[in-house]
């Protein structure tokens, strides 16, 4: 493992919790892309790690590789792979990968815990829809607990069993109960700017020592300002 980065040459929006030859993990910041999208290039997680390995060589070609994505709203625990070799073993293995969310939602649940699936969809727009029917769209199937309820609001914590773009969000707005925060899939977003999903621990396969290994990232303070909890 690496020795820990001074927090002056940590990549802006990603503090990194780990690195070692063939991986990167880090705390996405909210508000900043995992990768670039078609109204940003620069502004992203990617681009700031390529910066990173590059340490200030403008002919280097270092770069890392993208594994997973976060949504932009969305806080937490991500990785990239050093190499392409690191990259194919991790996506490869995804389905052994657990991952843990926390989300805060709008309501108090009628289950306290349950499975969401559906299958869903992408248009034009770039909004996901769920759907029942299996031939409209990809299987998408979450797993939530109730942790704590207060203020007519609820802490549920995630296993997600499948990673589709958007997919606790659409999920969670399905169940009758929208993230926080969520300009796309909530409601009565105006007093909450800060989107209250994170991804909050991830154990994976690591691509040479096979070893299992786990990171936990801290939750954003706003989580806290709704729901006090020992997160």
């Amino acid at each position: 493992m690496i020795k820990k980065i001074p927090r002056k040459h940590q990549p802006k929006g990603f503090e990194i919790l780990h690195e070692d030859l063939d991986l990167i993990v880090g705390n996405k910041a909210p508000g900043i892309l995992s990768v670039a999208a078609k109204w940003e290039s620069e502004n992203t997680v990617h681009h700031a790690l390529n910066q990173y390995v590059r340490k200030g060589n403008s002919r280097s070609r270092k770069c890392v590789y993208v594994v997973h994505r976060l949504d932009q709203g969305t806080s937490g625990v991500l990785i990239f792979a050093k190499s392409e070799h690191a990259q194919e073993f991790l996506k490869e293995n995804w389905k052994s990968t657990v991952k843990y969310y926390y989300a805060i939602v709008h309501g108090i649940t009628e289950k306290k815990s349950g499975k969401i699936s559906s299958y869903l969809t992408e248009d034009e727009n770039y909004l996901i829809h769920s759907d029942q029917n299996p031939n409209q769209g990809k299987l998408a199937e979450t797993e939530y607990t109730v942790l704590k309820e207060a203020n007519k609001f609820s802490l549920l914590k995630i296993k997600l069993l499948t990673g589709r773009k958007n997919q606790i969000r659409v999920h969670l707005a399905d169940l009758g109960h929208p993230v926080v925060g969520d300009p796309k899939y909530g409601k009565n977003q105006a007093a909450y700017k800060d989107l209250r999903l994170h991804s909050s621990s991830i154990e994976f396969t690591h691509p040479f020592s096979k070893a299992r290994l786990s990171f936990t990232a801290p939750v954003p303070g706003y989580f806290k300002n709704l729901i006090d909890f020992q997160y």
